[in-house]
């Protein structure tokens, strides 16, 4: 450990409001805005689930509801540029996000290209202004955070790479946090977001730019998913497991948001982007093995996340290998598939590797990876 603590900052934009019920509070936090037109952002699956309409009915009558439904998983350029155009073109003065990680990724970048213009993937190199539609952010999923962070990822459907655009003027004004909205959530849908969230938690720990409090959010994090996401799998109605996995999942983003993440998501945002995989299952899948490949790199912090999933072991290296067998076991009992259900061609390893280590979160894994290194473990995960 560090004798000295190097400097730092640790910017919260956003007002969580969090507690079972509280979706109630949406209309007057709307009016508290003054917003009085608002556009609801979410996926096909938030509308056939009938959760838009839920939501939509908590909105008084005396504001204009305008829906734009059409975001994809794994957010692509477009569906920011539609949602954007039609904000514009309604003159809406709020956006509510809707779903996972998604709409919410999806709705920052349509709060500022509807007011300030251009194409989205302008804003991975140039400056997000202050003049943004707010956001309240409402997850319906135990797993992203993208509710606390000041980061969206979005896919470059011309170049087929994720790209990132991050700014503390596109984070949520409100993040209304209710464990009620994940209730209905399948239970294969549960175990991805929610090793997703244990990702973030790790991740945002270990981070090579991590700073202390991110890194005392990525354990408690750690320490509640692994206290409840198989209670939460195998129960979904389960109301303190739901509790604890909503409590972790936000933990763990304000975790990664003030740190980074690192090479599981390297991977992960690869393989979306060439074949537009489940970005919470890719990541729930690569996990160990990066773990492994980390663990001589940071092995008291692999330690001490073993513990807070449960290992009494005092031997750091023996502990750090638990916690990973650990997470393993979990991921095996809630059912999570293993990487050949992916379906990926082999041919594409390289590019994938490649698309990894240019990725911008490559330099905050504990271990250096190239290319070459990424290649091998894609094989290693392959024919594990």
């Amino acid at each position: 450990m560090n004798d000295q603590t190097k400097a730092f900052n640790f910017v919260l934009p956003s007002t969580i409001q969090y507690g079972k019920g509280r979706i109630k509070e949406l209309d007057q936090i709307l009016s508290g805005m003054g917003a009085q037109k608002v556009m609801l952002i979410c996926d096909s699956g938030i509308v056939k689930a009938g959760i838009l309409e839920k939501v939509s009915a908590l909105i008084g009558a005396d504001k204009t509801v305008v829906v734009f439904d059409e975001i994809e998983a794994n957010p692509k350029d477009y569906n920011v540029m539609h949602g954007a155009a039609l904000a514009a073109s309604e003159k809406v003065d709020a956006l509510i996000a809707l779903g996972g990680g998604s709409p919410i990724d999806a709705a920052k970048g349509i709060a500022a290209v509807a007011l300030q213009g251009g194409a989205v993937r302008d804003y991975a190199k140039k400056p997000i202004g202050s003049n943004c539609l707010p956001i309240i952010a409402i997850p319906t999923t135990a797993g992203t955070g993208s509710e606390v962070t000041f980061s969206s990822v979005i896919t470059d459907t011309t170049e087929q790479f994720k790209f990132t655009i991050k700014s503390p003027h596109i984070a949520a004004k409100v993040a209304l946090v209710d464990p009620e909205m994940t209730y209905s959530l399948p239970p294969a849908i549960t175990a991805s977001t929610g090793i997703d969230a244990l990702t973030h938690a790790i991740e945002g720990y270990t981070a090579t730019c991590t700073e202390p409090i991110a890194e005392a959010l990525g354990l408690y994090a750690a320490e509640y998913i692994g206290k409840y996401i198989v209670r939460a799998v195998k129960d979904g109605s389960d109301e303190e497991a739901r509790d604890g996995m909503m409590l972790g999942s936000l933990i763990a983003g304000l975790s990664f948001s003030h740190a980074d993440v690192a090479s599981v998501h390297c991977m992960a945002e690869a393989l979306g982007s060439l074949y537009d995989k489940p970005h919470g299952l890719c990541n729930s899948i690569i996990l160990p093995h990066i773990m492994r490949e980390n663990l001589p790199y940071v092995e008291y912090k692999y330690a001490r996340i073993a513990r807070a999933l449960g290992v009494s072991e005092t031997d750091d290296r023996k502990a750090a290998l638990m916690g990973i067998e650990r997470i393993e076991a979990i991921s095996a009992e809630i059912g999570l598939p293993n990487f050949k259900s992916l379906k990926i061609d082999p041919k594409d390893f390289r590019k994938l590797a490649e698309m990894s280590e240019k990725n911008g979160s490559n330099p905050s894994n504990p271990k250096p990876m190239t290319a070459d290194d990424y290649e091998a473990l894609f094989y290693k995960i392959h024919e594990a």
